[in-house]
């Protein structure tokens, strides 16, 4: 099946641009125009990513993110920001509210292809694998993708999820800031210079402070 792509925009120009590249591409996609159609839509279509700009009408990209993240239907739903704001402030508060990805326009097409294939990708080969990692009371999940510290299950993003799972492959191992880049966004994907700084304080703020280790001017390690 054709994967589901949701693009949220109130410019009918890049809807349309975006629609038409992304159904060459064999994606099957609809369009909402502002954040509360987007809303309406995410939950008739149940996308697997959502497209959605920042600055709209109604309802901006940053609440639309947060009330969809709150719900626990598109915990599997890929958010990529599409914005033409490149503050990093913009940047950083698109991830602390759950985003997989912030692309800024002027859109690149194939860019953006690459983008959404490598956040495809990424979910699958996760999945694949059958098993369960425990380290004293926290659990991973790397079937199902989930996350549980005492028996509660944590949400975490899943960028969170893939810098955790990282880090907790190899404990005690020092990752270096520019190797967390590489394997967790790509080299296609230009982030900015505090986006893993703010992932790890999400991570630290939902499963505890104890389990990643900050290496001054080295990077970060997994203990427990």
């Amino acid at each position: 099946m054709p994967k589901k792509i949701l693009i949220v925009d109130d410019e009918p120009d890049i809807l349309d641009i975006l629609k038409y590249v992304l159904e060459k591409e064999g994606f099957k996609v609809r369009k909402a125009k502002n954040g509360e159609e987007a809303i309406e839509r995410a939950y008739d279509e149940k996308p697997d990513l959502i497209l959605l700009d920042i600055m709209m009408p109604k309802k901006d990209g940053i609440e639309v993110c947060r009330q969809l993240r709150n719900d626990k239907k598109f915990n599997e739903t890929f958010i990529v920001f599409l914005t033409a704001r490149n503050e990093e402030y913009s940047e950083v508060a698109g991830f602390d509210v759950g985003a997989d990805d912030y692309v800024v326009k002027p859109i690149k097409p194939r860019s953006l292809i690459s983008r959404i294939n490598s956040l495809f990708l990424r979910k699958r080969y996760k999945t694949e694998d059958n098993e369960t990692i425990t380290f004293d009371d926290l659990l991973i999940d790397l079937t199902r993708m989930k996350v549980f510290v005492k028996k509660k299950e944590i949400f975490l993003t899943k960028k969170e999820f893939d810098i955790l799972l990282l880090l907790s492959s190899k404990p005690e191992k020092v990752f270096s800031r520019n190797s967390i880049y590489h394997k967790v966004w790509g080299d296609a994907t230009i982030v900015g210079e505090r986006t893993l700084d703010v992932h790890i304080r999400k991570i630290r703020e939902k499963i505890g402070e104890k389990y990643i280790s900050t290496i001054k001017g080295m990077g970060y390690s997994f203990t427990y």
